[in-house]
């Protein structure tokens, strides 16, 4: 018979490493999975590169590992890499042929495992934060939504007319000199992960029922049949982590009754669009510093991306509106 069972670990906010991260079972400190699968690490060699945790904690990439039981790791997750790191051989193409919900749920344990690791730290932290994430009642509601779909890692589920998340397998331009073949950056606030793979970029909005995809549908259709350079991938992003910003709701799950013989849950979604609006007002400031951050690379600076107010610095488009097909 299939397990049904959902684990919720935001009751007792129980992130101490002694539990399983996704059915709950009690673990063993050997009992550990890697956040970043080892074949993705080998192929874009990036096991030893560092990165800073909210309590400035330095550690490596090989170094970022999730308390996880042997059955969750054999029977779910190993599958799970095979079955994404298979579409990976195929570059772009193999990307886009990966189903949603696979894709969902690869990005989805990334996310989760770097949050986890956060909270995990938060209980012995090398400095305090300023804003514990534990401490943040809107932050934990939205991690609490996202765990209960993720599970369908484990609990089989099917989601009625709704996919939880906002996906895009943007195409990329062969690198130039001082790319790099992997790039990695998330929020934890607005629930965002994008990996840049070779010739693909992904970006997820992991909880947003395909809210922002919908809200950046004209952008993302005049950017069909395109290969972006890295300054325009890095506006796009900017568009999209700008958005997952902006987003002021949190999509609710409801599983409903179990009926013997059942082989999955099936979830229903309801986002509260009565009471609050779904979006937060449009700020050109905030998107110039959204943006600035993407361009840290090249030195650009908010202040040169509103230098026309009306119409702010793009590498997308030209003044006419037109795809541009060459950027400096």
């Amino acid at each position: 018979m299939t397990n049904l069972t959902l684990y919720n670990p935001f009751v007792k906010l129980a992130f101490t490493g002694n539990n399983c991260f996704l059915c709950g079972q009690p673990v063993t400190p050997t009992d550990t999975i890697l956040v970043f699968p080892e074949w993705l690490m080998a192929q874009y060699n990036f096991a030893h590169q560092e990165l800073l945790l909210l309590d400035k904690k330095i550690i490596t990439y090989a170094d970022l590992t999730l308390p996880g039981c042997s059955t969750c790791h054999q029977q779910y997750l190993a599958p799970l890499e095979e079955q994404v790191k298979a579409a990976a051989t195929q570059g772009l193409n193999g990307w886009q042929q990966l189903n949603d919900q696979v894709l969902f749920k690869w990005l989805g344990k990334i996310f989760y495992g770097l949050l986890v690791r956060e909270l995990i730290a938060e209980q012995n932290p090398l400095m305090t934060p300023q804003y514990l994430l534990t401490e943040d009642v809107y932050m934990l509601d939205k991690v609490q939504s996202f765990f209960k779909v993720l599970q369908s890692i484990r609990v089989p589920m099917v989601f009625s007319d709704f996919m939880p998340c906002s996906i895009f397998r943007v195409p990329l331009q062969p690198d130039a000199p001082g790319d790099l073949p992997f790039e990695f950056r998330d929020d934890l606030h607005s629930m965002v992960i994008s990996l840049k793979l070779g010739d693909t970029l992904l970006i997820c909005c992991l909880l947003d029922n395909g809210i922002i995809k919908a809200a950046l549908g004209q952008l993302w259709q005049r950017l069909e049949g395109h290969a972006l350079s890295a300054k325009q991938a890095a506006e796009f992003s900017a568009q999209v982590y700008y958005a997952a910003y902006l987003l002021n709701v949190i999509p609710e799950y409801f599983v409903r009754t179990v009926k013997p013989g059942d082989s999955a849950l099936v979830l229903d979604t309801l986002i509260d669009d009565i009471t609050a609006s779904v979006f937060n007002p449009w700020s050109s400031t905030a998107y110039a510093h959204m943006f600035e951050e993407m361009l840290k690379r090249w030195g650009i600076t908010s202040a040169e991306i509103l230098r026309n107010p009306p119409q702010p610095l793009s590498f997308l488009f030209d003044e006419a509106g037109n795809f541009q097909l060459e950027v400096k």
